[in-house]
């Protein structure tokens, strides 16, 4: 917007018509307007002004929105002796609007921290904030909003501000650290309070990130964390759930930043196992959704503990993980009054899917066949409830798989009890005993008293079992075609899922024996696949060629072939991806597409780098790296890692590494050194050393903080 600044009125026109013009060509051009005068130099003024009238919610959500911007993206506009004046508008704009709207406080509060990080002059902000209103009870929620945003902006990368900057805030939030943990020590404190509170530590021990750089805020956390026990069990005794969850979320964060020193130094220093007995505090609350908040952290426990093989430091966790799948068993038991199969859709079903997946990943520290023979003992000593040996049931089926099948009476055993089950038993008991079967494959497999047609049919020469397979889907096939010709009447179930699921356990358990040169009756279906592609590009076609590299990647007969499947692949996805806005577009596609890559850096590197496709999925790759999509990241980070990872060894990126690093600027334009000669071969050293992939992640994120 350029020429002499808008009047007032004109501005509160456009804000209104922006939310009330029912003509959306009216609100169009009402956003492409105060679009503009956002991006000009009159913003500043006039969004100051709108926050001083405070006319009405919509106009100071604009000026609050607008002055967060401004701050974040042209602070430069503004000359430095302006500073100090623009902070404390800010800080009084935020004290009289406190009470008009939550989103306009958070706003302000974004403003307020991304001008304390990019305004050197302002020494000891944290201090100034809290001496100011820490004792003012009507202030203390905005200014639990500024330190909760603080923290998480300390770490923006719309913030050029260099790493010396953040962490000069960091150890300003650890000195006043304590006063925020006070506020959760207190019974009284209202609700509302105590989650801004809890939102302001999880920020803090977020913002950490590494332990050593930001130690004083480590430890003042940490000690003040611990001293929160008593005041969980006085929020439980009061059946405040709200509160008993905010706890837990605080716990959970604690053990999630402090997880390496968990696992490297456990019970010294920061690696003190009191961390894991607030966790498991909360596991035995009556509520699922209490435990349900840690289960991230155990997971990258469980992760971590699993790559360092360190059957010592495997003992001392043993005991911990035991309490915990004792205390999931207690969770996933059904009510003592539910008729029918267990639900899987609702959201109790989806926590005892995610209590089966944590189980799988944690059981080899205690030992499967061990776990499982203390849960079957449980069934066959007691006469337990019925809800209680389902759940007992539910568990040793997450575990059934990982059981060494050779020689193992304790296997058959249960085998011949579940297909014995009594008719009376509950439809519950009967369909979890059903699932543990379809989880013991290998122990029929070793039964022929309990052969199913499926493994009869993988036993067949390859040549017949398309045409037994093709015969043995069609009955399931038809009845599908039945159900979607039909309108549903007369109490007949239109839900495909049971058809579906039978077609899915024939495949499950169908797998054929295919010797040296043999053609693996998944040619066909590859070949079947790419074509199917070409026409409709569905990105779980790109999922099922990930699945197919894992499986055979390794296999020198398979390579060439999934070669070519990945390049046919390709050449409808890259144009997909070509027409405007591909990438916002198809997120699934980008996040299928690079698992697929990867898979085949993970199990057949040196097939796709001498391959012409490779150029194309780098340039690709490079492309999505701002993807704003959580799913589509990750896959094109994970592809990116492991393929730096498998050109560590090779001298040529030692060398190609070097050169790049020293054409990288070295100042600013203002002059200011942007880099050291020292941290360019500090790096240079910590990604060709290192020998884990989270190493170079580590050494990246650093690197670059340096440039923002």
């Amino acid at each position: 917007m350029e020429g002499a600044k808008p009047t007032l009125q004109l501005v509160y026109q456009a804000v209104q018509a922006l939310y009330h013009d029912p003509d959306p060509s009216g609100k169009e051009r009402a956003s492409f307007w105060l679009g503009e005068l956002q991006r000009s130099v009159h913003a500043w003024e006039i969004s100051d002004q709108l926050l001083q009238i405070r006319q009405d919610v919509e106009s100071c959500y604009f000026a609050a929105q607008t002055m967060k911007m401004k701050i974040q993206t042209s602070f430069y506009e503004l000359p430095t002796d302006s500073h100090a004046s623009l902070r404390d508008s800010l800080l009084t704009h935020i004290q009289n609007l406190k009470d008009l709207s939550p989103v306009i406080v958070t706003q302000l509060a974004l403003a307020i921290a991304d001008l304390a990080l990019q305004m050197p002059s302002w020494k000891g902000c944290v201090q100034t904030l809290v001496e100011k209103y820490s004792n003012d009870v009507t202030s203390l929620p905005f200014l639990l909003e500024i330190l909760t945003v603080l923290p998480e902006e300390v770490h923006s990368r719309s913030l050029r501000i260099g790493a010396n900057r953040r962490t000069e805030i960091i150890e300003d939030l650890a000195f006043y650290s304590s006063t925020v943990v006070s506020l959760l020590q207190q019974d009284k404190t209202s609700s509302n309070l105590h989650e801004a509170a809890s939102d302001c530590v999880c920020s803090a021990l977020y913002a950490i990130e590494n332990v050593e750089t930001n130690l004083p805020l480590a430890m003042q956390l940490f000690q003040g964390v611990l001293t929160l026990e008593t005041a969980y069990h006085m929020a439980v005794a009061r059946e405040d759930l709200d509160k008993v969850l905010n706890y837990c979320r605080i716990f959970t964060e604690l053990c999630e930043t402090f997880l390496e020193k968990i696992v490297c130094t456990p019970g010294q220093g920061l690696g003190d196992l009191r961390t894991l007995e607030l966790l498991l505090i909360c596991a035995g609350h009556p509520q699922y959704e209490v435990v349900e908040i840690s289960f991230n952290f155990w997971y990258r426990l469980g992760e971590h503990l699993y790559k360092t093989n360190d059957e010592v430091i495997h003992g001392i966790f043993k005991a911990y993980i035991q309490r915990l799948l004792h205390a999931l068993a207690r969770h996933c038991q059904l009510e003592p009054d539910h008729e029918g199969v267990p639900e899987e859709t609702d959201d109790f079903g989806e926590f005892r899917m995610r209590v089966s997946d944590l189980v799988k990943d944690l059981i080899f520290l205690i030992g499967s066949m061990e776990c499982f023979a203390q849960l079957y003992s449980t069934l066959k000593e007691g006469n337990p409830p019925w809800e209680v040996t389902e759940a007992v049931l539910f568990i040793m089926a997450a575990i059934a798989k990982s059981v060494d099948p050779e020689n193992n009476p304790t296997l058959v055993e249960v085998l011949e009890g579940v297909v014995r089950l009594p008719e009376t038993v509950h439809t519950a008991v009967r369909y979890t005993s059903i699932e543990l079967v379809g989880e013991m494959s290998e122990v029929v497999d070793r039964n022929p008293q309990f052969l199913g047609t499926a493994l009869v049919l993988a036993r067949l020469p390859l040549e017949k079992i398309t045409e037994c397979l093709s015969e043995l889907c069609s009955v399931q096939v038809m009845a599908l075609k039945k159900l979607l010709s039909q309108e549903p009447s007369n109490g007949i179930s239109s839900d495909p899922t049971v058809f579906l699921d039978r077609l899915a356990v024939i495949f499950r358990h169908t797998n054929p024996i295919v010797e040296n040169g043999q053609t693996h009756p998944c040619q066909k279906v590859i070949q079947e696949m790419v074509n199917v592609y070409h026409v409709h590009q569905h990105s779980c076609f790109l999922y099922l060629g990930s699945i197919l590299v894992d499986e055979y990647g390794m296999e020198e007969g398979c390579r060439q072939g999934l070669l070519d499947m990945l390049q046919a692949l390709c050449i409808p996805t890259f144009q997909l991806l070509e027409q405007q806005n591909g990438l916002q577009n198809h997120p699934d596609t980008v996040d299928d597409l690079f698992r697929l890559a990867t898979r085949f850096i993970q199990r057949s590197p040196v097939t796709l780098l001498r391959s012409q496709v490779v150029i194309p999925i780098l340039q690709w790759a490079i492309a999505s790296t701002t993807l704003d999509h959580r799913d589509a990241n990750c896959s094109v980070m994970r592809f990116l890692r492991d393929l730096i990872h498998t050109g560590v060894a090779n001298d040529t990126f030692c060398r190609w590494l070097e050169n790049s690093l020293k054409g990288l600027p070295k100042e600013t334009t203002v002059g200011a050194v942007t880099v050291t000669h020292k941290q360019l071969t500090d790096f240079h050293k910590q990604v060709t050393s290192a020998e884990e992939c989270k190493q170079v992640c580590w050494a990246l994120r650093d690197f670059t903080r340096l440039f923002r």
